[in-house]
């Protein structure tokens, strides 16, 4: 029986979700095929082929990719069954189903793929393969609150694209091949709009550090020399996060890494953020959405402005350089908010630390999201959207959504512009839509902006 795995996108690296699961479905007799359409094209003789195509659903954008693609497949190959899996294949479950998917997978999906193989295959023979969802496969779906405890296995890269055709890290004037690994999953806490938490519900689960080493070394072993750890919260499990750290210096002493880790947990484990610089961590990414308490209470996300700057003066401290994420825009912005939240990040002296696209980021309401509990949100959604995946929603100040709508255009039109060059522009539209106080800026006093290390793909969802 053969299997493919195909990812539309994920990030800009090479697809952890579709090499974890590949070394499972290997292990257990199948021949699998990798399918990463973010570089190459859909490889139709592999899906006419195929007993069972699965989708890698791991973040929004990749969600909505994979709907066209998903109506491919089945018109090349009506036989074949067809599985949604990762964070974002439970959160649109009745949609994925109305399109032709039949199981629909969330986290720790590996083996749940190698059973649903098994039960294609049935006792003395393989079953036809596009039976209607039983039971017994809808108890392997994400709909079950059961969240197995798996041993993980070193993924199996063979097949996919080189590390070299994915995003890098610009470090200085050196552009460095970047491999991606992941040393835990989920995530203890429930912040309100991640897609996380419908999945996990505080639930987060650690991999063995023996199976991250094994996959980090053969990644450095294909040429990469920067790892991204992909975890929601590297400091999660703070004993596995030191192990790993220690392990990965010792193994990869000539690798850099980077990981994400919440400004709550920054702060609760100050003492390991010199560890994170010793062992050769580049830069820590951290999900900061907002600098208004107002709105940071709104999200549940755990600390308050005060432990935002506080992160970033301990971070200084230890040289480890700090890039933030925001929800720029969300329901509670103002015009005069979004010039305080422009005036934080430049009197942090964090302009170049700042990917210009989160500058825009505006604030999405998936199926299932957390937001829904919040009457202000509810007030303002419309009805779900099967095309954007989202429930719509207008800001009741319509200046705040021309300004959003210009600072997108802004960072999309050059999304490789000096980072500060690109804020400037964003600092006077602001103050063009009305926002006086943000007329005067201090002077830029950071490093130029090659010597801060980023990927040359900024996260966003």
């Amino acid at each position: 029986m053969q299997v493919l795995l195909i990812s539309t996108y994920d990030m800009g690296r090479q697809s952890f979700g579709l090499a974890s699961p590949a070394a499972w479905l290997r292990e257990a007799g199948l021949e699998v095929v990798c399918a990463d359409l973010s570089r190459d094209r859909l490889p139709q003789d592999a899906v006419r082929a195929a007993s069972l195509a699965a989708f890698f659903l791991p973040m929004h954008t990749a969600t909505r990719l994979a709907l066209p693609v998903i109506d491919r497949v089945r018109s090349l190959n009506p036989e074949a069954r067809l599985v949604a899996y990762g964070l974002y294949a439970p959160l649109n479950d009745e949609l994925l189903r109305a399109r032709g998917i039949h199981d629909v997978l969330g986290g720790e999906f590996e083996q749940q793929l190698v059973d649903i193989v098994r039960l294609l295959q049935g006792v003395g023979g393989e079953a036809p393969p596009n039976p209607a969802p039983s039971a017994e496969h809808r108890a392997l779906s994400a709909e079950s609150p059961a969240m197995p405890r798996l041993a993980f296995k070193v993924p199996a890269r063979e097949g996919l694209p080189p590390l070299s055709r994915y995003a890098a890290l610009q470090d200085g004037p050196a552009r460095r091949v970047v491999g991606y690994t992941e040393a835990s999953r989920g995530c203890k806490h429930l912040c309100r709009h991640c897609p996380i938490v419908p999945v996990y519900n505080g639930r987060f689960r650690v991999v063995s550090p023996d199976v991250v080493l094994a996959d980090v070394r053969g990644q450095i072993g294909a040429g990469a020399t920067h790892i991204t750890f992909g975890d929601p919260d590297f400091f999660n499990g703070i004993r596995h996060a030191r192990e790993v750290m220690e392990r990965f210096a010792q193994e990869c002493p000539q690798a850099t890494y980077d990981v994400t880790i919440k400004v709550e947990h920054l702060l609760k484990h100050a003492d390991a953020l010199e560890q994170l610089h010793a062992t050769g961590c580049a830069f820590v990414t951290t999900a900061v959405e907002a600098v208004d308490d107002r709105v940071l209470g709104y999200l549940d996300k755990g600390h308050t402005r005060a432990d935002f700057e506080r992160a970033v003066a301990l971070c200084a401290q230890v040289d480890l350089p700090l890039s933030p994420t925001f929800v720029a825009f969300t329901p509670w912005t103002t015009i005069a908010s979004y010039g305080e939240f422009l005036q934080a990040i430049d009197n942090l002296g964090l302009v170049e630390h700042v990917a210009p696209i989160q500058l825009a980021i505006r604030l999405l309401v998936t199926e299932k999201s957390r937001l829904l509990e919040l009457h202000d949100v509810r007030s303002l959604v419309r009805a779900f959207d099967p095309l954007s995946l989202t429930y719509p929603w207008r800001h009741p100040a319509p200046a705040v959504d021309a300004l959003q709508l210009g600072i997108s255009r802004i960072v999309g039109v050059r999304p490789n512009a000096a980072r500060e060059d690109v804020f400037a522009q964003v600092w006077e539209l602001a103050v063009g839509a009305g926002e006086p106080a943000l007329a005067r800026r201090r002077l830029p006093v950071l490093p130029a902006r090659a010597s801060i290390p980023y990927l040359t793909e900024p996260w966003y969802c």
